[in-house]
């Protein structure tokens, strides 16, 4: 039976977002302050823009990747309607951090549905606490649209029962060993997503 402290969350965007790495970051944070970790993905096309889900789970003990419907503590959303599709998979009271680019996936490209009008408002009318927040155009103030992915772990940094610091070391410490020209810009997303989120939460 696993421990009642598992923090569960689900990662989800659209490929190429960098959904991946930043499970693997918020992994190996985990595992680099004692906890028990197991991860999972779905990734439908994601080189050619599918859907991209990742499911992290940590604590004491755990033994099962999968964060179950109702369970997760929270969703970061690094698109809208993505946001909005997992919804679901939320306890009671959790939150979901939500990018509010929107980035239509192959089946709204066919026409096989439709994007949602607004996928923030239809998170809130579920009656879901929702932090909004545009990292896509923050990642173009910064230089670089690559970097939501640094932006989103920023976001959701100061909700893990570890500190902030211990997520960040993780994050660039992947690029002092393979782009070590893109740590400081990485850090400042960073803590872009960490004050994208502090104000969010003001008038939310």
């Amino acid at each position: 039976m696993e421990a009642d402290q598992t923090t569960n969350i689900l990662v989800c965007g659209i490929g190429g977002q960098g959904i991946m790495t930043a499970a693997e970051v918020l992994s190996e944070a985990a595992i680099a302050t004692g906890h028990d970790v197991k991860k999972t993905e779905v990734a439908g096309m994601a080189q050619r823009g599918g859907v991209v889900t990742s499911h992290v789970r940590f604590g004491e003990k755990v033994f099962s990747p999968v964060v179950a419907a109702g369970t997760a503590d929270f969703i970061l959303g690094f698109e809208a309607a993505e946001g909005m599709r997992w919804i679901p998979h939320l306890r009671p009271g959790a939150a979901a951090l939500v990018n509010t680019l929107r980035l239509e996936p192959p089946v709204v490209s066919i026409g096989l549905f439709d994007y949602p009008e607004d996928p923030v408002m239809a998170i809130r009318e579920a009656g879901v606490t929702c932090y909004p927040f545009d990292a896509g155009e923050a990642a173009r103030e910064l230089g670089n649209l690559k970097l939501v992915n640094s932006i989103m772990l920023g976001a959701v940094a100061d909700q893990l029962p570890f500190g902030a610091e211990v997520l960040k070391k993780c994050l660039l410490d992947r690029f002092k060993v393979r782009k070590p020209k893109l740590v400081d810009i990485n850090d400042q997303a960073f803590e872009k997503g960490r004050a994208l989120i502090r104000a969010a939460a003001k008038v939310c």
